[in-house]
């Protein structure tokens, strides 16, 4: 269910996304060319995938089509209202926070800091922003969705933390460009032979 909304939402998203993708790669690799700088795969990547990241969140906040209803101003009151494991809470409770994962993960890797102050102020911040959007563009403002949000936020950020006390116990070669280089080349292929999967199956797997 979850991974099926997932799905929708990328392939709504998708022309956009490679337009930008495009457009984004074209001018690193001219600048790359120009400048004679050193690449480090698993960088360029990685900072590829959060602009795109941003991109897709931007989809969902601006031009996804919701069910409208009316904005919710008190804590907890829309939560209470799915029944776990419904539709609804997939949707709307993990949704949300899955949403919000990735950002406390880039969060971690961009400001690289294992404390929880900044990530909490930024993802707090940033909910707000987009929830206080939502209602300047005709859509609803959900204090629940902050609540989501945040808890996404620090789970994606608590993640990195984890692989990063992971990481400095590992061997020096686990610590290298060339093992994240692998490990990122790995998960690309995975990621594309999903997708494809899901596709021939027509979003039935």
């Amino acid at each position: 269910m979850l991974q099926n909304t997932i799905m929708e939402l990328f392939y709504g998203v998708l022309p956009t996304l490679f337009l930008f993708a495009i457009i984004v790669i074209s001018l690193r690799v001219a600048y790359i060319i120009n400048n004679k700088v050193e690449v480090v795969l698993y960088k360029e990547l990685f900072s590829l995938g959060f602009v795109l990241y941003i991109l897709f969140l931007f989809y969902v906040v601006t031009f996804q089509d919701v069910d409208w209803g009316s904005s919710n101003f008190i804590p907890f009151h829309e939560i209470m209202r799915y029944k776990f494991g419904s539709r609804l809470f997939v949707k709307n409770i993990l949704g949300n926070m899955l949403m919000f994962m990735p950002f406390g993960f880039f969060i971690g890797a961009y400001v690289k800091t294992i404390k929880i102050r900044i990530p909490f102020i930024l993802c707090l911040l940033i909910s707000c922003a987009i929830e206080v959007t939502q209602l300047t563009i005709g859509r609803v403002f959900d204090i629940d969705d902050i609540f989501l949000n945040l808890c996404g936020g620090l789970i994606g950020f608590n993640f990195y933390v984890l692989i990063c006390n992971i990481r400095n116990k590992l061997p020096k070669f686990f610590q290298s460009n060339l093992f994240y280089n692998i490990c990122v080349i790995i998960i690309i292929i995975f990621m594309i032979l999903y997708v494809l999967n899901f596709i021939k199956s027509g979003g039935n797997t």
